[in-house]
């Protein structure tokens, strides 16, 4: 008999086999303080956490552990976009400059269509009654550079126009509170950097005793003006020019279009400059000592001017700039001048910098010591970033030792000013460790030595070693300060490591500061600081005002200080409060779970949504619902 279909459906179904039943996963609501500890979660009072379960291990889990609908995650994929040709996008900046969105400076500060120099030939708008029609409202508040002497630099420009007083515009053009920061690039010196012209006695001649400046060739430039001969110097496989920039060098970067020429000084014409980081730049016009300078002020990261001066208020002692390429200090790119800029409030303040080779390092720290104000110079042997590794720069020095003392000493016997050395505890993991050349740093004339306890192989993952830290530490010379770094992100961290190994001089505090700025506070006054919601903000406004300061009070420099302070905000809403903590203190590597704060604002403060980052930057450069909030908290 043929079996039929209805034979098939007929009787028991067939026995599948099954896997066997998964437990249901806890909730942050069912987990012990001991258990969410172990998990890496921060420890909230029940009564302050979300009823929202958790899933951990899940791939489509937000940064707390918290489901993410499916749906979200695939409206989240990015959109290809049409790529445009170098030479479309040069067209499409030219014609977004030459629009009545962009008044020229030089008008904006006087308010006379008929004082720019270049009249018909300059490349911004001079219809003053245009740029007013399409300019947005004026912001809420006080000018930032109210109070100081002379009107504001950014003239019409400026988002506070209508606190300006008739007699500011009248009365010219001025450096605002510009003489507050330091370190500008002058024009003449980019100049001759740009031209490979600069000279660096000191370097070569130290460079020449040590030994390093290997076999020289020369060759002839074509000119027509019998011009001086370039230099190139072979060292270690690699060739320099005479300015010391590496042919294939560390970041280099191409060049771009023509920059503005400031309205002071010699030739004001437009030159060449480098490419930028990011689109992120502001103009920065001033004066020190007489000499004229204009900076394209771009910065890569939150541990900006602004950020510091918030941290230098908040108790910091010492300050140390972002990380710059000795490279492209000597092309004379003014985005990463911008990185040694300094505000008179930080009274000891130090440039960081990052090199592969003596001959750059050292010719770097020449040009720094008599360009700039600083009281010391931190050369970078640590960073992990795959960019500056893979030049043999930041932490690739840890596995060439020979490298590692050309460096030190190159740099050390060029400048006066003290040399300091940041650095991992190795590359690999267990190889090349620090601990095997830290008696000899100091003979080679470094005057401090940093130590994060982590190896490039690391990067930020697991527990940095501090048992390691405190071994090296008593390794050292007593000539050679040793100071910690490594997930500081309490006062009692901080006593810990201090009572653990007397031998420490300090610790350094970086991605702690970043989630709680006050950190410092609760240091120099030895106590857990409950922060309120408003006082938080307090932080924020203050960051805001010095951000308009720094970058600009015009739309340029509003939507900088925009775009960095939520990109601050992605890392402040990892903090939680103190007063709901059930285990204190907070460790940096806990991940917050879904809570509610103590106020609206705390609540605000608390999200990890971008959307809600946005609102926090429209209360405090648009004061939208801020009366509100601030009533509440």
């Amino acid at each position: 008999m043929e079996e039929t279909a209805t034979d098939l459906i007929v009787g028991e179904p067939p026995k599948i086999p099954t896997e066997p039943p998964q437990l249901p996963r806890k909730s942050v609501l069912d987990m012990s303080a001991d258990e969410l500890v172990a998990k890496s979660i921060v420890p909230v009072k029940k009564e302050y956490i979300c009823p929202v379960p958790i899933r951990l291990g899940s791939d489509n889990n937000g940064p707390s552990g918290d489901a993410v609908p499916a749906s979200t995650t695939a409206s989240a994929r990015p959109v290809s976009k049409e790529k445009k040709s170098k030479r479309q996008l040069k067209r499409e900046r030219n014609q977004e400059k030459q629009s009545t969105r962009n008044l020229c400076p030089m008008v904006a500060k006087t308010g006379k269509a008929d004082s720019c120099p270049y009249n018909d030939k300059c490349r911004f708008s001079h219809d003053i009654e245009a740029f007013k029609d399409q300019k947005p409202a004026d912001l809420e508040g006080n000018c930032p550079f109210d109070g100081d002497e002379g009107p504001c630099p950014y003239g019409l420009g400026c988002r506070f126009l209508g606190t300006h007083t008739i007699t500011d515009v009248a009365s010219g053009i001025s450096n605002g509170n510009k003489n507050s920061e330091i370190n500008g690039l002058k024009k003449d010196v980019q100049r001759l950097l740009w031209k490979n012209k600069m000279k660096f006695p000191k370097a070569d001649a130290e460079l020449k005793v040590l030994g390093l400046m290997g076999p020289t060739k020369s060759k002839k430039t074509p000119s027509s003006n019998n011009e001086e001969e370039n230099q190139t110097v072979s060292n270690d496989s690699h060739v320099t020019n005479e300015n010391g920039c590496c042919e294939m060098n560390e970041c280099s970067l191409e060049a771009t279009e023509k920059a503005e020429g400031n309205n002071s000084g010699d030739d004001p014409r437009p030159q060449k400059r480098g490419k930028p980081l990011n689109d992120q730049t502001s103009e920065v016009i001033g004066e020190i000592n007489g000499s004229s300078y204009e900076v394209k002020d771009v910065d890569t990261s939150v541990g900006n001017l602004p950020f510091r001066r918030v941290c230098k208020a908040l108790g910091a002692d010492i300050t140390c700039g972002e990380m710059a390429m000795c490279t492209n200090l000597l092309q004379g790119q003014a985005a990463e001048w911008a990185l040694l800029r300094r505000h008179v409030s930080e009274d000891i303040f130090g440039v960081q910098i990052c090199g592969a080779y003596p001959d750059t390092v050292a010719r770097a720290c020449e040009l720094i010591e008599q360009e700039c104000r600083v009281d010391f110079i931190d050369i970078n042997m640590g960073c992990p970033i795959d960019l500056v590794v893979n030049k043999g720069a930041g932490s690739a020095l840890l596995s060439k030792p020979m490298r590692m003392k050309n460096v030190i000493q190159a740099a050390s016997s060029t400048v006066d000013i003290p040399i300091t050395i940041k650095a991992r505890t190795s590359y690999y993991e267990g190889r090349s460790r620090i601990d095997s050349v830290i008696a000899n740093v100091a003979e080679w004339g470094a005057s401090a030595l940093t130590i994060h306890g982590r190896s490039r192989q690391q990067r930020y993952t697991k527990q940095p070693d501090w048992d390691y830290v405190y071994e090296c530490t008593k390794k050292a010379p007593q000539s050679l300060q040793v100071l910690g770094n490594g997930d500081i992100f309490s006062f009692s961290d901080w006593k810990t490591h201090k009572s653990d190994c007397p031998q420490l001089s300090s610790c350094m505090i970086a991605r702690g500061a970043l989630v709680k700025p006050w950190l410092f506070t609760e240091i120099k006054e030895q106590r857990d600081w409950d922060i309120s919601s408003g006082e938080r903000l307090d932080i924020f406004k203050d960051y805001v005002r010095f951000g308009l300061q720094h970058w600009g009070s015009d739309t340029k420099g509003v939507e900088t200080t925009r775009h960095f302070l939520l990109e601050w905000l992605s890392y402040t809403y990892r903090y939680v409060p103190f007063g709901l903590l059930e285990v204190i203190p907070q460790k940096l590597n806990w991940r917050p779970p879904a809570y509610f704060g103590r106020d609206d604002l705390e609540t605000l403060m608390a999200s990890e949504s971008a959307a809600d980052w946005i609102k926090i930057s429209e209360m405090l450069l648009e004061n939208r619902l801020l009366s509100s909030f601030e009533k509440s908290s």
